[in-house]
């Protein structure tokens, strides 16, 4: 075997590529929020379906988005072999134990977590990306363009979407307020100058963007945005 080999078939190999495709999949979320966000523009979404027109006929993008399934899937291939590794390590559990002391609730919540958000992902995949990209759009806004737009309001229209989707948020704020941080942390990226900076920025992105995703359906639903 390797050293390479050995290094990723290693707890701490593991760990590593846990953090690299975490932070891939953080950059995807800015990428995902930004365009998303084009709905506050409140124009009857055609600046949103513009921004999906662009990302659905462009070459690199479709390319990007095999690398990001694929992403995402070690992502949760890595989570569920060291979720069960660490069991595995520790099959009686203490006699007392006290996780508050030393760690956060949702630190040791992170399998649950992204369960949750990976049974949010199949919904939303479902809702969106599968229509968008193989059973087709009903209609074309006024731009000519696949209205995207259309799904996003009849979808919301259920107030059981909305709460799900809200309540996923939830979910990948925390989610990403142990692992933004712990990404970096895994990688070595520890500085005793930079190291404050990255776990406020990560508290605050934590924060901001589930808050974004999470208002456009409730803003949708309501008729905030029409």
């Amino acid at each position: 075997m390797s050293k390479k080999s050995g290094f990723l078939s290693s707890s701490l190999g593991k760990k590593v590529v846990m953090g690299l495709t975490g932070l891939f999949l953080i950059s995807f979320l800015v990428v995902h929020c930004f365009l998303n966000s084009f709905i506050f523009f409140n124009d009857g979404g055609l600046m949103f379906n513009t921004g999906a027109h662009f990302m659905a006929t462009n070459w690199l993008i479709r390319a990007m988005e095999v690398v990001l399934m694929l992403g995402l899937i070690l992502h949760i291939v890595q989570a569920l072999v060291l979720t069960l590794e660490n069991k595995k390590a520790r099959p009686i559990g203490y006699a007392q134990v006290n996780g508050a002391a030393n760690s956060t609730w949702y630190s040791r919540s992170m399998g649950l977590l992204g369960t949750l958000l990976l049974i949010f992902l199949i919904i939303h995949l479902a809702h969106f990306w599968v229509k968008s990209r193989f059973t087709g759009l009903p209609g074309e806004d006024a731009n000519g363009h696949e209205n995207l737009y259309a799904v996003m309001q009849e979808t919301f229209k259920h107030m059981w979407v909305v709460v799900v989707y809200s309540l996923a948020m939830i979910s990948l704020a925390y989610h990403l307020m142990h692992g933004f941080q712990s990404a970096f942390q895994t990688l070595g990226l520890n500085h005793k100058k930079y190291t404050p900076i990255i776990k406020s920025v990560g508290m605050w992105f934590s924060i901001i963007v589930p808050i974004i995703f999470a208002a456009m359906p409730i803003a949708m639903h309501f008729g905030i945005i029409k």
